[in-house]
């Protein structure tokens, strides 16, 4: 069940990213719309995360047994299952969570505002100290997603 499980976790992905892979291509030469093919390669990578979340943790979930007699029971109590969902776990998957989805909010933030920012600095000189504060905020929204996620490894 576990080696499955592990299989799963490889196919799911690369499965994904080909099937994406060639509907993109396909949809893109065919001239279909940037937004919907973006669109759905955003909802296939979710949904392939999700898969591999739940996979990853159904095999640590795997590796708990049953103790055969009451001593092994009362050892078992005081530690966590080898391959369990611990505090640790959750709070790596937070931090990483944390991580990613700060940084691509600040990408998008950046990538609207930088342009827009260039633009109306090479119309008006005097307006570069206004957009650079708006081009800031939104780096400062990835840096905010780093600061939460060290906060969150200290205290695991």
């Amino acid at each position: 069940m576990k080696i499955l499980i592990y299989a799963l976790l490889v196919i799911i992905p690369v499965t994904a990213l080909s099937v994406v892979t060639y509907t993109g291509v396909k949809a893109a030469l065919s001239g279909g719309s940037k937004r919907k093919i973006l669109a759905r390669n955003v909802a296939v990578f979710l949904a392939a995360l999700l898969c591999v979340t739940v996979l990853a943790i159904s095999a640590g979930a795997a590796d708990t047994s049953l103790p055969e007699d009451s001593a092994a029971a009362e050892t078992q109590e005081d530690t966590p299952a080898s391959g369990g969902i611990t505090d640790k776990g959750l709070g790596l998957i937070a931090a990483a969570l944390v991580t990613s989805l700060a940084g691509i909010g600040g990408g998008i933030a950046v990538a609207a505002g930088a342009p827009a920012a260039i633009a109306a600095a090479s119309e008006n000189a005097s307006s570069f100290g206004k957009s650079l504060i708006f081009v800031a905020l939104g780096e400062s929204i990835a840096l905010y997603g780093v600061v939460i996620s060290i906060l969150i490894l200290n205290n695991i």
